[in-house]
């Protein structure tokens, strides 16, 4: 991410300079458009679409003295409506956040430009991913899917999912959209563009499919574990800002990274290539949203198993670079202490 400078003169109305200083004004404004609609009956059917999670489904359970009802959702093209609005929400919190908390943090701090940008991302993703790892763990343990492990493919096609599970993904495709506009607004450097762009779109493409496939179970869990550990990174990263002695966290983290990669594969393979293989609802219907076949469970599969791979290249050159960091700073530092040592000879000799 770029660095904003802030500057004293009003630039044109609709300028680019103006929409990049004044961006979280005006999606707000957009915002409150859709938040009014619904205080009018002529627009609040329009404005349901994009506030309110949309595809209610009720479910009478007959167990019990007393009949009761429970309530489901299920996915559809008018979600497209609501992931859209919760991206204008993204937009909303990423300027609160870097006005409010990492702009304080960054004058008082005088990094320079490029631990500025790298503070910047680091502090934006940090506080996304403790909000959506312990969110994420929340809803695994009211569905009781961290006792059993099971319910990752039993019962599948999980067409039917409880408000919070189908709301951590409209929110979760939200985020990662609004990364999409967050490029201009923050100035992204262009070089950083495609590197972004990859990384972003990876997120969208598997969140997208687990959610689309109606395996949103495994793909709750996978993202939790992902999340964990990349939270343990940017978090590390802060640290290591505010004080560059302090790398512990960085050991800590390539150790869960391999994990993660390890834990990640094995449920993948657990649940695509045993669990579904196994199960009794098998072919290809898009009306009950069973898509248990052989050529789409190969698919997702190679589809985690390249990023996997492509996330361990990527570690394993940073893991080279920090290296080689370290070991040209160890031997700047010697060659320091060496030169002083040198002079103090050479002068003891001239006095003999």
């Amino acid at each position: 991410m770029g660095i904003r400078k802030k500057s004293n003169k009003n630039p044109p109305v609709l300028s680019h300079e103006f929409i990049i200083q004044n961006h979280a004004d005006i999606v707000s404004c957009v915002a409150m458009v859709f938040l009014l609609g619904l205080m009018f009956e002529v627009t609040s059917k329009v404005a349901v679409l994009f506030i309110t999670v949309q595809y209610n489904v009720t479910i009478s359970n007959n167990e019990g003295p007393e009949e009761t009802t429970l309530n489901y959702f299920q996915h559809g093209l008018k979600d497209l409506a609501t992931v859209f609005f919760y991206m204008l929400v993204s937009i909303i919190m990423h300027a609160i956040i870097q006005e409010y908390v990492l702009d304080k943090i960054n004058r008082k701090m005088h990094f320079s430009k490029t631990k500025h940008s790298k503070f910047n991302e680091s502090g934006q993703l940090s506080a996304f991913y403790l909000f959506s790892c312990g969110w994420g763990i929340s809803i695994l343990s009211s569905e009781n899917l961290l006792s059993n492990p099971i319910g990752l493919w039993e019962g599948y096609p999980h067409t039917l999912m409880p408000f919070q599970m189908k709301f951590y993904y409209i929110c979760q495709l939200g985020y990662w959209l609004h990364a999409f506009p967050e490029l201009y607004f923050q100035k992204t450097k262009k070089e950083d563009i495609p590197r972004q762009v990859v990384y972003i779109s990876l997120y969208l493409v598997h969140i997208a499919g687990a959610y689309l496939l109606n395996l949103n179970r495994l793909g709750l869990v996978l993202l939790v574990l992902h999340y964990f550990v990349e939270l343990l990174f940017h978090v590390s990263r802060l640290v290591y800002f505010s004080n560059e002695n302090r790398q512990t966290g960085f050991t800590l983290w390539a150790v869960l990274f391999v994990l993660g990669r390890l834990l990640t594969l094995s449920l993948s393979v657990l649940t695509m290539g045993f669990g579904l293989a196994g199960a009794e609802e098998q072919g290809l219907d898009f009306a009950s949203g069973n898509f248990n076949v052989l050529f789409i469970r190969i698919t997702v599969l190679a589809a985690i198993c390249v990023t996997q791979a492509f996330m361990m290249w990527k570690f394993i050159n940073f893991q080279l670079r920090r290296w080689r960091e370290q070991a040209h700073a160890q031997t700047q530092t010697v060659k320091k202490k060496a030169a002083p040592a040198k002079s103090k000879s050479s002068k003891k000799d001239k006095g003999q």
